[in-house]
């Protein structure tokens, strides 16, 4: 799902951000998110509202869902 796909829209978003969705979609925490990536976990509440904006979406179980409905697309259309 990397590289194009982390184009939706007008919007898009950057690996490391791309990387806050896919863990967030497998359930993780915040905390376990950051230290996943290596950082705090003040700053993945940063990229979330960032994501969230960028998406239009409002919350992490948005976010899952839209994640798994363009990991599906991607799979079909591939």
């Amino acid at each position: 799902m990397a590289g194009e796909a982390g184009k939706y829209g007008k919007r898009s978003t950057n690996e490391r951000e791309q990387r806050v969705i896919e863990l967030v979609a497998q359930g993780l925490k915040n905390s376990e998110v950051a230290r996943s990536i290596g950082t705090t976990e003040h700053v993945v509440k940063n990229y979330l509202r960032v994501i969230y904006d960028k998406l239009g979406l409002w919350n992490r179980v948005e976010l899952a869902l839209w994640y798994e409905a363009r990991k599906f697309e991607n799979t079909v259309n591939a």
